[in-house]
């Protein structure tokens, strides 16, 4: 799939990947950077509620720590093995 999000879109999807925590900025952002513009669109909207998510629950999640939502895994997943976690 063609990346077609106007600039503003992804200027606001970068702001909300960035998490406060330099882990989490890279882990989030990274996604975005490599997958996000070959994701469909239901990926998209997945990414954009698993921004919604609170950082404690992101970090446990990417680091299997805990199980993420089943709607959030394929995801999850994505972020763990492109950094090799």
């Amino acid at each position: 799939v063609a990346f077609t999000e106007d600039s503003g879109q992804l200027a606001r999807l970068r702001w909300r990947a960035r998490r406060g925590t330099r882990e989490l900025d890279r882990l989030m952002g990274g996604w975005l950077d490599v997958r996000y513009a070959h994701a469909d669109a239901p990926t998209r909207a997945t990414f954009d509620a698993l921004l919604d998510e609170s950082d404690p629950d992101l970090w446990d999640w990417l680091i299997a720590r805990g199980e993420p939502p089943q709607r959030f895994a394929a995801i999850v997943d994505e972020i763990r093995a492109q950094h090799r976690l």
